[in-house]
């Protein structure tokens, strides 16, 4: 009895220092994703970085950490060897590449270059109202009362953002507002599609051959080597730190912390990449916002915690 009461009390204290290190993780990558925005966004003004260059190098360079995180355990190499012989997976692959992981590099980098890295971030949490109307769907059911109310103030927010209380003008080009909503639809199908090839072939299989597919595909259309930007010495370091913390790492530490602490839990800690963002945009950058455009973002923000 006394054994048996030790062994829970071992796997619940187990759980609490599991659940503990994936809201660590959870919090850092998130942190890492607001902070890549902004970086990114004082790389493609600084430099004259076109987006879709800096999404050619980072999915070009990010896949092969990706497959090398995959290639350090016995499992994950079961896995990348196992892919090739799934034409079903594989295809699942190729829909996560274009639907989820070009699309949504595309979009939330054109969102930062129209506008900043604050407000991209935000509206891409609109895309937790668009998962909500798909499981609604999918589970034939009506949104519940906190969903509903998540979705009016995703609304308010989001005509807030886009209008500075004023709707006769809009306080974002509308370039960056149409950015933002398909920032918002990329979010979503990032969090909807990879979901059924990830849990039977990894994260990091699936991310690095998403990443390297979306890569060459976007690399054969646009020729990222006609578009060379002028780096110095200063730009380079910058452009591997988006590439090693602000893609890489942000991905594999909030995939631990979706792991280890669950997806609800996750979902909600990941709204410190909007306010990261935000922070780092008013203090390297000295962008300002307007009250109107602080409440609507708050207001986007109360949307993630009702709806997850």
């Amino acid at each position: 009895m006394a054994a048996g009461k030790k062994e829970l009390g071992e796997k619940d204290l187990e759980r609490r220092r599991r659940v503990r290190r994936g809201i660590v993780a959870t919090l850092v990558g998130g942190t890492f994703w607001g902070l890549n925005g902004t970086v990114s966004k004082w790389l493609m003004d600084t430099y004259a970085i076109d987006p879709l260059w800096l999404v050619c190098v980072r999915e070009l360079t990010a896949c092969w950490l990706f497959l090398a995180a995959a290639a350090v355990t016995a499992r994950g190499r079961e896995q990348l060897a196992g892919v090739w012989r799934s034409p079903r997976d594989l295809l699942a692959i190729l829909g996560v590449s274009l639907g989820a992981i070009l699309f949504s590099q595309v979009a939330y980098l054109e969102a930062i270059d129209w506008t900043n890295s604050a407000t991209a971030t935000i509206m891409q949490s609109l895309g937790m109202v668009l998962v909500m109307g798909y499981v609604c769907v999918k589970m034939r059911r009506r949104p519940r009362r906190r969903e509903a109310l998540g979705v009016a103030l995703a609304l308010a927010g989001t005509y807030l953002v886009a209008t500075g209380g004023n709707p006769a003008q809009l306080s974002l080009p509308a370039e960056g507002l149409a950015w933002g909503l398909a920032c918002a639809a990329a979010a979503a199908c990032l969090s909807i599609l990879p979901a059924a090839p990830m849990a039977r072939w990894g994260n990091f299989t699936v991310n690095g051959l998403a990443f390297l597919v979306s890569g060459l595909i976007l690399a054969a259309v646009y020729r990222p080597w006609e578009h060379m930007p002028a780096l110095d010495g200063v730009a380079v370091a910058v452009l591997a730190g988006c590439v090693v913390v602000g893609t890489f790492g942000a991905y594999a530490l909030y995939l631990q912390g979706v792991k280890d602490a669950g997806s609800m839990r996750a979902s909600l800690l990941g709204t410190i990449e909007p306010v990261t963002a935000t922070i780092a945009t008013v203090a390297w950058l000295g962008t300002s916002f307007s009250p109107a455009e602080v409440v609507g973002f708050a207001l986007i923000i109360a949307m993630v915690y009702l709806t997850a």
